[in-house]
């Protein structure tokens, strides 16, 4: 083994001299590829599969050194077998990746179309669903939002009911207030507007979510697991705040570090900085301000 080693940095010194652009170029798309892929398989429930199948790679190549024929063969086949088996189970994540390649999203940072005002009415549409949240944790009114990010929503706004108006404290609240029509379904707010309100959002199936947690929280992170998300829980029993990225769920935000975290995913923490520290001065001198209390 370590004979094969030493053979490997041998030719591999001999190669890079006769490297050109066109290989650098492959090897860095190989890289980019490489990195969405690892990035796509840690924040989904699909990790566990990625495991075994390294574990799978790993015992393939020791027993081709240790000269285990029969072993490898089977192992060999397993993996030549098991590909079409993989594009079946990774289906949801290989849609993801692609939708998130072909985005608009992307394609709009690509030509730089991101301007001064998109990024002054997302803070203000941020701020006031922030308040509308506090106001409703305050009350323990129950409430899902989710933010459109790269990854067009449209599947799931079919399943509620179009409202396409601005964002306001007063209409979020409205709409999940308990008598209303629409206070049990989600709410997906697009390019700093309202777009729909009473959607249905995909249950988590990930066992390791704790057990005190209902439906509300388990389509949250559903939601955050199928796409690239931003979805905020506002919990009926408890009145706790919590926020679900990549299928990763947040708790016990408080309203200041609700907004933070809003604007470092959705706008850019860097690029606005200014911007965030007047919105939240203006609460502040409105407020009194707030405890800035994380939870995870």
């Amino acid at each position: 083994m370590k004979e094969n080693i030493q053979e490997f940095f041998l030719n591999l010194k001999s190669y890079i001299p006769t490297l050109k652009i066109t290989d650098i170029l492959d090897i860095l798309v190989v890289a980019v590829l490489l990195f969405y892929l690892i990035n796509m398989i840690r924040s989904t429930s699909a990790n566990r599969i990625a495991k075994a199948i390294i574990f799978l790679l790993i015992a393939t190549f020791v027993t081709d050194l240790l000269n285990l024929y029969t072993v490898n063969y089977l192992l060999d086949r397993v993996l030549q077998l098991g590909f079409v088996a993989l594009v079946i189970v990774f289906q949801p994540e290989l849609r993801r990746l692609l939708e998130r390649v072909g985005s608009r999203g992307s394609v709009k940072s690509l030509m730089g179309l991101t301007g001064a005002q998109t990024q002054k009415d997302s803070l203000e549409a941020l701020e006031q669903v922030v308040q509308a949240c506090g106001a409703m944790s305050k009350e323990k009114v129950g409430a899902l939002i989710v933010f459109e990010r790269s990854i067009s929503l449209e599947q799931t706004v079919v399943t509620g009911t179009v409202v396409d108006a601005a964002v306001s404290q007063e209409l979020i609240r409205n709409i999940f207030f308990p008598k209303a029509a629409l206070h049990d379904g989600a709410m997906i707010i697009s390019n700093s507007r309202i777009e729909a309100a009473g959607c249905v959002l995909p249950l988590s199936d990930n066992r390791s979510l704790s057990t005190d947690l209902g439906t509300r929280h388990r389509a949250g992170v559903g939601m955050s697991e199928t796409c690239d998300a931003v979805v905020i829980i506002v919990s009926e029993e408890t009145g706790a705040i919590s926020v679900a990225i990549d299928g990763m769920l947040k708790r016990h935000l408080a309203p200041q570090t609700l907004l933070k975290l809003l604007v470092q995913e959705l706008i850019g923490e860097e690029k606005n900085r200014n911007g965030v520290l007047e919105i939240l001065k203006g609460k502040n001198r409105k407020k009194g301000g707030d405890g800035d209390v994380s939870g995870t």
